[in-house]
């Protein structure tokens, strides 16, 4: 099975473990991903205040170059926030005759036209109703046994257009972590906003929210997400989450604990990219066994945190 896919800015930047290990667990799991060529930002949350219709044409442009060069492939983008503004493109702007007539009007300019045929799928939904929990279960090699996962969904893969699971009881990553032989944590803030960008406009109202998220997840061994920004939240405000009461968790991608119940190697799992992730605690992930506290997380890993994570602002999705 072949799908045409977008990885998106942040997946080339700031979150390129997760590009590497979602193609590494696709091909594990016998999937083509062909990249969109020529692909362009889909402008994110940025481009919407700036101009109405350039939030729908920057993400219309690879739909677009999809339909007409892929073979109505679907479309699988990893970044939640990529995935929702493919998705709007097909929800609002083709059901729009005007609007559509618009954005096209902006992709002849390229040479370009689209008509809504393509189908936008985010990669956890090609996991759970392509692929499907019990042939993921096959796959595996090195089982979880004993690893408590909290799995974190954000905010936009499932708000506002639940597509494959309910945005408030979401269960859809549940089946894939028992697949691979873990345990799902017990909580009740998977759906929970994590603040996003407010962390730069009301940093305090991010921080509490990144604060409540890790504390519900203090007796859990990993938090997994499928969201580069919430990703990004909840790893790099930890040092000052701990000042509020929260204790350090490791924060890894769904595609990245797939990886490691594959038994793929290092250079498909990037976990030394997690600034969350010490030494000690890919060892204990590598094993299958739980990471507990780690005092390593707060020695070693924060010293190399230190000296290689960028600033606030130059860190950024």
């Amino acid at each position: 099975m072949s799908y045409a896919y977008y990885p998106g800015c942040s997946l080339t930047e700031s979150a390129v473990e997760f590009d590497v290990s979602a193609r590494a667990v696709m091909a594990h799991l016998g999937l083509e991903l062909a990249e969109i060529p020529d692909w362009t930002c889909c402008g994110a949350s940025a481009a919407e205040p700036v101009s109405k219709l350039l939030n729908y044409a920057l993400p219309a442009r690879n739909l677009a170059i999809a339909e007409k060069e892929m073979g109505g492939a679907d479309v699988v983008a990893p970044c939640s926030a990529c995935y929702l503004n493919l998705l709007k493109v097909n929800r609002e702007v083709t059901h729009d005759r005007h609007l559509l007539a618009r954005v096209n009007e902006v992709l002849l300019a390229s040479g370009l036209t689209y008509s809504g045929s393509v189908k936008v799928r985010h990669i956890l939904d090609v996991f759970l109703n392509d692929v499907g929990a019990k042939i993921i279960a096959q796959r595996v090699n090195r089982p979880l046994g004993g690893l408590r996962v909290a799995p974190y969904y954000g905010c936009q893969i499932l708000r506002p257009y639940p597509v494959f699971d309910d945005p408030k009881r979401p269960t859809s990553m549940n089946r894939i972590i028992e697949g691979l032989g873990a345990e799902v944590y017990p909580w009740e803030h998977g759906d929970k906003c994590c603040g996003a960008s407010l962390m730069m406009g009301h940093p305090e109202v991010a921080l509490q929210s990144v604060t409540d998220i890790l504390k519900a997840a203090r007796q859990a061994d990993v938090i997994v997400t499928v969201c580069p920004l919430c990703q990004m939240n909840l790893e790099a405000y930890q040092a000052e989450a701990r000042k509020l009461g929260a204790r350090p968790v490791p924060i890894l991608y769904l595609t990245q604990l797939m990886g490691l119940a594959f038994g793929l190697d290092d250079e498909a799992l990037l976990l030394e990219k997690n600034l969350t992730v010490s030494a000690r605690a890919r060892r204990r992930l590598a094993e299958g066994r739980p990471s507990g506290p780690d005092p390593g997380m707060e020695g070693e890993k924060t010293e190399e945190t230190r000296k290689e994570t960028p600033s606030k602002e130059e860190r950024h999705v």
